[in-house]
């Protein structure tokens, strides 16, 4: 499960964030994932909780934003979703798209502070 890296690294990273900015403790974590990124929700959820022990995130809860594939094709315009498995073959004009817009995040979008934390 390549999940629990991925936590473990959200982890360090929000932590390092939040010191920064001088936040003592977290109260939630924002991440996108995209739906071709490989990482499965439920698997990184899990493997968050069991990555925050021991931190400043110990009490954290980590908020996904799954975000659709979505392919543009350049001959119609159209903008589609691929789905999974995915299928870059446009349904408008009948032809193979070639570029992928969004699908493949896995980033932090924010970090909360705990309300009753000092920062």
């Amino acid at each position: 499960m390549h999940e629990l890296s991925i936590a473990e690294a959200i982890v360090e990273h929000a932590d390092n964030l939040a010191r920064a900015d001088g936040t003592r403790a977290v109260s939630a974590v924002r991440v996108r994932v995209g739906e071709l990124s490989g990482v499965v929700p439920d698997a990184l959820d899990f493997a968050f909780e069991v990555a925050r022990e021991g931190t400043a995130l110990a009490g954290a809860r980590l908020v996904v934003e799954q975000v659709t594939a979505l392919a543009y094709c350049g001959p119609c315009g159209e903008e589609f979703a691929v789905g999974m498995p995915p299928f870059f073959w446009c349904p408008r004009c009948d032809r193979p798209s070639q570029e992928l817009r969004c699908g493949r995040e896995l980033e932090i979008t924010g970090i909360d502070a705990a309300a009753d934390a000092p920062t």
